[in-house]
């Protein structure tokens, strides 16, 4: 495990060697899903590219150098997910990459009747998480974003499904706010169990993939695509902090961005959080409702629920 001392700068040249390690890197058939799984597998590691579209993933992984497989995982989809988990069997995991997203989608559900934003980006992984997390040895990182700060980052326990006041923006913010707060109370409850594993978080900063391309509003488009090309680094670049923040000796509940102006892009580096993302009570609140939500509880130890 490399160490985060001397780390200015750190770029793909520095990543240790992963040899006989596994990972699981969900959405990895595009953007920096799939530059994470180029660079995991190129370091030695066997990259599992968890993907809602086998045949997309297939042809994803045929562009990545080293040993991969592909498995159908819809995160909007329970039924999926569990399928998933199952189907991992008892083998171990020592990466888990949560990295899948949606973005500024207009209003739908998933198909367990969550808002689709909140159901994909939280939900979905948190139910993966915690259905893998017997098998994970190392860690767990959880992609976040910049837009966890922005003015509707802010998490409704009456209505997490924003079934009043719907905006994409206000929807993608509180998903990214939310991943967040998993992490920190995931590492809270890791450590109570006795866990050695962490829990982990990374924004990509800026980063031109095709996730902006879905906004729901056609002006909102052409500005990010606008963005994409004046001001955004490449997905190699934006996936350095989810690399950084899976292969560095960082403690549990690092949040790990771009180092430069605004975290809008750069070298990886640990970078704050709002308060709003440091709130413990919120993170257990959230946690319980998200069991609720899912019916997924954590399964490592009775001293750890809260």
């Amino acid at each position: 495990m490399a160490t985060a001392k001397n780390s200015s700068k750190w770029n793909l040249d520095r990543m240790p060697g992963l040899p006989g390690r596994t990972a699981v890197v969900t959405g990895a058939n595009s953007g920096i899903g799939l530059a994470a799984a180029d660079a995991l597998a190129g370091a030695g590691a066997h990259v599992v590219l968890a993907v809602r579209d086998p045949q997309r993933g297939r042809a994803a992984a045929a562009t990545v150098r080293g040993s991969t497989e592909v498995r159908r995982l819809d995160l909007a989809d329970l039924v999926s997910v569990r399928e998933f988990a199952q189907e991992w069997g008892d083998r171990p995991l020592d990466l888990l990459v949560n990295n899948a997203g949606v973005m500024m989608l207009p209003e739908l559900r998933t198909k367990d009747g969550f808002e689709m934003q909140f159901g994909t980006n939280h939900l979905g992984h948190f139910a993966l998480t915690n259905l893998l997390l017997p098998y994970v040895t190392d860690r767990v990182v959880t992609v976040s974003s910049g837009a966890h700060r922005w003015g509707g980052a802010v998490m409704d326990f009456h209505d997490l499904n924003l079934t009043k006041g719907y905006t994409p923006v206000r929807a993608y913010a509180r998903s990214k706010l939310a991943n967040l707060l998993f992490t920190l109370e995931l590492q809270r409850r890791l450590t109570e169990a006795g866990s050695r594993v962490r829990a982990v978080a990374a924004h990509p900063g800026y980063a031109a993939t095709n996730l902006q391309s879905h906004a729901s509003n056609p002006v909102s488009r052409v500005a990010m695509q606008l963005g994409n090309r004046v001001f955004a680094q490449d997905d190699k670049a934006g996936a350095l902090p989810t690399l950084y923040a899976a292969v560095m000796d960082l403690p549990g509940a690092s949040y790990v961005g771009p180092d430069g102006l605004g975290e809008m892009r750069g070298a990886p580096t640990l970078v704050g959080r709002s308060a709003a993302a440091s709130d413990p009570g919120a993170a257990r609140r959230l946690w319980a409702a998200s069991e609720e939500l899912t019916g997924v509880r954590f399964p490592l130890a009775d001293a750890a629920r809260a």
